[in-house]
């Protein structure tokens, strides 16, 4: 299948995780200029070159083709040696120049709705509003240290045929570190037969670092100013999950990303995204 090059405003970027063949992996998710939706993998994030990293809300330009592993319509394979980034969107003036893209993406205000879309349609990224939070679930995994087979995936050599230059294949990465904890937001939405609770998981890289970092600035105490956070800050803003699902188990989904712009005036028209 041929490959092109297009230019994709990054929306979403998962925790990595191991990979047999790329030592770490990220899934990364965009809209390009068309307003059409990207998956892109995989993406080793951290073994790429500096500056080739990209942030959400920032355009980049790469070469990718439609994944023939992964039928899902949104699913490109990327090629990380072509990666250029561009320019940040900002979110100035209430988000004014974001707003064009958020509203060019799907969005259901029901999990059943985005489900149901699924199943006719084929979606398998989109934007799902959420009535209210109810709270957010903190669970200990059950083995918080790799197992052998992560860890052997992990320490591969990061041969990537052409993907690094030499420099970089010779960069030594901090090892990556497992998450210790899984973080699920139970939440409410309105059906046709009432409200309808929910429940699942978290898997945005800036949730995970968001963690990190109140672990390492309150120590034992990280869970108050994280909860503080995610509970109470985002629940008051117009927080939004960007839902996407797994390849494998396609009716089983998970939030790649929050977005949570401030809540719109009386009157006005949906906000954009603060991410």
């Amino acid at each position: 299948m041929a490959s092109k090059l297009e230019r994709i405003l990054i929306l979403a970027k998962t925790y990595p995780s191991p990979s047999a063949k790329h030592t770490e992996t990220s899934c990364v998710a965009g809209i390009n200029e068309h307003g059409q939706m990207r998956r892109l993998y995989p993406v080793p994030f951290r073994m790429i070159a500096e500056n080739q990293q990209f942030q959400k809300w920032q355009w980049v330009t790469l070469r990718v083709e439609k994944s023939p592993a992964d039928h899902r319509p949104e699913s490109h394979k990327v090629f990380v040696d072509t990666i250029q980034i561009g320019e940040t969107i900002p979110p100035d003036k209430g988000w004014v120049f974001r707003r064009p893209w958020w509203e060019k993406i799907p969005t259901f205000g029901s999990f059943d709705a985005l489900e149901q879309a699924r199943q006719t349609q084929h979606i398998s990224l989109a934007l799902l509003r959420p009535k209210r939070i109810e709270r957010l679930e903190i669970t200990a995994v059950d083995n918080p240290e790799w197992t052998d087979e992560e860890l052997t995936k992990l320490s591969q050599e990061q041969s990537q045929g052409n993907l690094f230059s030499e420099d970089e294949q010779r960069k030594q990465l901090k090892q990556l570190e497992k998450m210790p904890f899984d973080f699920h937001y139970h939440y409410l939405c309105d059906t046709p037969d009432g409200e309808r609770a929910y429940r699942h998981k978290v898997v945005d890289w800036e949730v995970a670092m968001l963690f990190r970092n109140c672990r390492k600035s309150h120590g034992d105490a990280w869970e108050t100013p994280f909860r503080a956070k995610l509970e109470q800050d985002f629940a008051a803003r117009d927080l939004t999950f960007m839902m996407g699902n797994i390849h494998r188990f396609q009716h089983q989904w998970l939030i790649i990303s929050l977005i949570y712009p401030p809540k719109p005036a009386p009157g006005d028209a949906a906000q954009g995204c603060l991410f």
